[in-house]
């Protein structure tokens, strides 16, 4: 194996390369990836990416990108663990009955809706809209 660094691949994504190389070198024969070097391939992927990091270190496509989302959803599992609130309940604002609005639309063919709103509640505009212009949900 010579020392030499392949071109387009970081350096060290390159220094992983070389250690499961070395790996594969002294293992015997169908010996499953230590968990330590698919820990190391898991940090180089979430750095480089998944495809460049299989490609480079000569693993599984899919156990690798696998291995990184578990990973991801573990961190995100650790976080909430934490004791921070995993449900915020947010209240909508309580609207004046004194705003006014006008909505004006207007189709392809000239036809022209007004629509003068004044302390009432503001009524479904997506709804209104759709049947001033014919169109179905």
């Amino acid at each position: 194996m010579g020392t030499r660094r392949e071109p387009g691949i970081p350096v060290p994504l390159e220094s992983v390369r070389q250690r499961f190389e070395r790996w594969r070198q002294a293992r015997t024969v169908r010996t499953r990836i230590p968990e330590p070097l698919w820990a190391t391939a898991v940090e180089m992927a979430k750095e480089y990416g998944v495809n460049l990091t299989a490609k480079t270190l000569r693993v599984d496509y899919y156990r690798l990108k696998k291995r990184v989302e578990e990973k991801a959803a573990s961190s995100t599992d650790a976080s909430c663990e934490g004791g921070t609130a995993t449900f915020l309940e947010l209240t909508a604002p309580v609207a004046s009955r004194s705003g006014e609005c006008i909505l004006e639309l207007e189709d392809g063919y000239g036809a022209k809706m007004r629509v003068y709103l004044k302390g009432v509640d503001a009524p479904d505009l997506a709804a209104l809209s759709r049947s001033f212009w014919g169109v179905r949900p």
